[in-house]
């Protein structure tokens, strides 16, 4: 079975470019820990992106809820990390999932120690097109530049080459 738990980070960039659902074509089961849930659903921001669409998604039972039945390490890591990272790992660990989808340098890093493959908001897109799923990066990662998500330039050029476009 190939599940896969997901950091806010992601789905909101996912949900920028329109392609939040790209998740449940890559992967059979998409874990959404509850810290994730309640970061971006309660989240009192201007903009809510993601918010409606992961409800509906969540409430369709095209991604689950998932709550971390080992809360005593996130509250151990807590403060070093966000606990929406935390329940990403921890979650992905007692779900026997390989993969967790997350931005975060730093819990990227941890996730590794826990001998999980994190993979990023770009990493899924190049995925996704490598899968047939979506036909061009550039154009995405426009959108999501013009919407204030952080990608660096060599990051920029990075996905392009890995999904075969040019700049």
């Amino acid at each position: 079975m190939n599940r896969v738990t997901v950091n806010s980070t992601p789905i909101i960039g996912l949900s920028i470019v329109g392609q939040l659902t790209l998740l449940s074509e890559l992967f059979d089961e998409v874990y959404v820990p509850e810290a994730v849930y309640q970061e971006i659903v309660h989240n009192r921001a201007p903009r809510h992106y993601g918010k409606g669409e992961l409800k509906r998604l969540v409430s369709e039972g095209v991604f689950r809820l998932y709550k971390v039945k080992n809360y005593n390490i996130v509250k151990s890591l807590y403060g070093k990390f966000h606990a929406g990272e935390l329940e990403v790992i921890i979650g992905a660990k007692e779900l026997g999932a390989q993969v967790v989808v997350m931005d975060e340098h730093a819990a990227r890093s941890l996730s590794k120690q826990f001998l999980l493959r994190p993979i990023g908001t770009i990493g899924i897109l190049i995925l996704g097109k490598k899968n047939g799923k979506i036909t061009e990066v550039k154009p995405l990662l426009d959108t999501l530049l013009e919407n204030g998500f952080y990608l660096s330039r060599r990051l920029y050029q990075e996905a392009l080459l890995l999904a075969e476009e040019t700049l």
